[in-house]
């Protein structure tokens, strides 16, 4: 089954949304439209910007959908734009982007893909258990980050995020999926944005560049989600401590197009009841126990990283489970992000730790000794430095390819290198030192109880 996430619109139900659809009795908000397009609609609707123009426009949901929505609107000349988050939001840019740090400048042609900077030594590869099962590294690198931002940026809400910040308790790499749709945070961000003048002095960082220049003065005004629209069609937002609410609890705002970007629903109606679905996959969310012979391909999402590398993976592992060549039996899994009970997605994982866990399943997880023995030094260092790349796992075990060696020295090697000598410096040896000498205090220590345990029973 490949049938993927995205398939059935999730739409949910607010009281009163009639009345956008027919705002003071009229039959459509536009009705000296010549084709009125419609008011109320979900993203999968969404076509070109005529249905945005000259509009008030309501869009539902800050996932990487709706801020593209935000800043459709905001290029399609849309009269006004109110953006609603349930919860907030963590913006990141897909690339790293210029930035400045007492007069130097940090530019590249090629921008590193944030999806590349978590390395592989002692954080994805050789980890204890115990610091496997702690998540201390997914902990200590959103003190890292945090940090980091706030040199930079001035905020540690996001990259350059000023409003529709997440809760403390789910703000970090353990919580929650990365928005890297960022081209509408320089409007969302105008109304708030108050960066120390002091940090200006010794650095700055740029937003990614765009297509066109940004309107002067538009704003996308952030909100909570409405609790009901009135008769009158206004929206009715609920008293909240946020910076939005507080802006927008007095706000008259009648938008005349409401755009659902509520993501989806799975449905496997073909078929039949007896068999699993990806929430029963009890098997590395790939098979349920006992029913093997039906795998669900792609139904886990990383919070930072691509679904296709992972379902090729999914691949390899269902295909040596069923030959016999997975280990037995499976460690627990470490790699679920951390949610609530009553969050709408569970499926979320850590790409670099379940890319890691299903290469150690099937053996396909190379071991350093044997690497640098086998493919030599460059390879070492590329896949010490690199990020849990799927090439890296075609090196040993069941799927081994003769061109992965080469992929590895040329493609691979290239991502690593744009990052330059500060940036591996920061990103690579650093955090390899630090998770080296914590996995070898964990090592010792493990070992000693252990003998002590043998001594004493």
């Amino acid at each position: 089954m490949c049938t993927g996430l995205h398939v059935v619109p999730s739409i949910p139900v607010i009281p009163g949304i009639q009345h956008v659809l027919q705002p003071n009795g009229t039959e459509s908000p536009h009705p000296q439209e010549p084709n009125p397009q419609p008011a109320v609609f979900h993203s999968v609707s969404y076509q070109n910007r005529d249905q945005l123009t000259g509009r008030r426009v309501m869009i539902l949901g800050t996932g990487e959908t709706g801020m593209d929505l935000a800043y459709e609107s905001a290029k399609a000349g849309a009269k006004e734009v109110v953006l609603c988050t349930r919860g907030g939001f963590l913006s990141f840019p897909k690339a790293l982007n210029d930035f400045s740090l007492f007069g130097f400048k940090f530019a590249s042609k090629r921008p590193v893909p944030i999806d590349s900077l978590i390395t592989n030594l002692a954080e994805t590869a050789y980890v204890h258990p115990w610091i496997e099962k702690s998540h201390l590294r997914w902990f200590v690198s959103d003190f890292v980050i945090k940090r980091v931002l706030w040199v930079l940026t001035g905020t540690t809400a996001g990259c350059n995020q000023w409003v529709g910040e997440l809760d403390k308790e789910r703000l970090g790499r353990a919580y929650v999926f990365l928005n890297k749709s960022h081209k509408a945070m320089p409007y969302i961000n105008r109304p708030y944005r108050r960066r120390s003048w002091i940090l200006d002095l010794f650095s700055h960082y740029s937003d990614p560049p765009e297509d066109s220049p940004p309107q002067t003065n538009f704003v996308v005004d952030l909100a909570p989600f409405p609790t009901s629209f009135l008769p009158s069609g206004r929206a009715v937002f609920p008293l909240l401590h946020r910076k939005d609410a507080v802006r927008m609890a007095q706000r008259d705002f009648r938008p005349d197009t409401v755009i659902y970007a509520t993501g989806y629903t799975q449905d496997f109606s073909i078929l039949d009841e007896s068999y699993p679905t990806p929430s029963e996959a009890d098997v590395r969310n790939v098979v349920r126990t006992g029913d093997e012979d039906v795998a669900f391909i792609g139904f886990v999402r990383p919070g930072v990283g691509a679904i296709p590398p992972i379902a090729e993976m999914q691949a390899m592992f269902w295909v040596s489970l069923l030959k016999g060549q997975v280990r037995d039996p499976l460690p627990p899994p470490h790699y679920y992000l951390l949610v609530k009970e009553t969050a709408r997605i569970k499926y979320g994982v850590d790409h670099s730790t379940y890319m890691s866990t299903l290469a150690k399943d099937i053996g396909a997880a190379p071991g350093l000794w044997e690497l640098w023995w086998i493919y030599g030094t460059h390879v070492l260092l590329c896949y010490t430095f690199g990020a849990a790349f799927t090439t890296f796992y075609r090196l040993f075990g069941p799927f081994v390819s003769p061109i992965a060696p080469t992929v590895i020295k040329t493609e691979l090697w290239e991502t690593i290198t744009r990052r330059g000598l500060l940036g591996n410096l920061i990103m690579g040896v650093i955090p390899m030192v630090f998770y080296l000498t914590v996995n070898a205090m964990a090592y010792i220590l493990d070992s000693g109880l252990r003998r002590l345990g043998g001594y004493f029973f």
